[in-house]
């Protein structure tokens, strides 16, 4: 081989082979994607509470203090997308498995979805309620808890624990107390779609007491105790 054959091989595997090397190495997700994961994996963050994330979030940037509602938003948005990463994982496992739900039960859980979003408007417009930044939270933990009950033996979701039965009570008591805050005319509109939530197919005992919680959250007085911490 001459010199000139030689220079262009050795060109050639310059060129090529660093670039190779840089295909061939492992990929991984990263946290740098979305700047306010504020180098988080989605698995890191979903090990925090969305309490413990959004303090996280206002000591490392203080937006929040500079900008609560902007900065607020942001923390809960981004917060929210891993969450529904994780909830499309496991509808993806569910359906490549067969075990996740049919085309009924897709169809009941749209219109559970949109009960519960009716019912949201009215809560929200009866109490002019500022806590609205924190309901898409609620509404994905709804959806999670759905795939979530295709894992279960039990088509109809595990029983209760003691405690949680003891808190169901409670929280129905809680429920009609807070609802009966609201003038008769509201009060009447947004029991009738809270009702019709648990009327549209499938709603687990767990699901139901965490309807309960969230209605709680929507309807009670800012100035009142929360009734029971964010269950995500």
């Amino acid at each position: 081989m001459n010199i000139a054959k030689i220079y262009a091989v050795a060109l050639l595997f310059n060129i090529f082979v660093p670039f190779c090397w840089a295909q061939s190495k492992p990929v991984h997700p990263s946290a740098a994607t979305d700047p306010d994961r504020l180098g988080q994996t989605c698995a890191q963050m979903l090990k925090m509470s969305s309490a413990e994330w959004v303090e996280y979030f206002e000591t490392k940037t203080g937006d929040i203090a500079a900008n609560s509602n902007a900065g607020l938003r942001r923390a809960i948005g981004v917060y929210g997308k891993c969450y529904d990463e994780r909830t499309d994982r496991l509808a993806a496992a569910l359906s490549k498995s067969g075990r996740g739900p049919l085309m009924g039960a897709n169809g009941n859980f749209r219109d559970f979805q949109k009960a519960l979003d009716d019912f949201t408007t009215k809560a929200l417009a009866a109490t002019n309620n500022q806590s609205g930044l924190w309901v898409p939270l609620y509404e994905k933990l709804f959806r999670y808890q759905f795939y979530q009950g295709y894992l279960d033996k039990n088509p109809k979701g595990r029983p209760l624990t003691p405690d949680e039965s003891d808190e169901f009570a409670k929280a129905k008591n809680r429920f009609g107390e807070v609802l009966g805050l609201l003038p008769d005319d509201s009060m009447h509109a947004v029991h009738s779609a809270f009702r019709q939530i648990f009327d549209t197919g499938r709603v687990t005992d767990l699901t139901k007491l965490e309807l309960y919680r969230y209605a709680i959250f929507l309807l009670a007085p800012a100035k009142d105790k929360p009734f029971a911490p964010p269950p995500f």
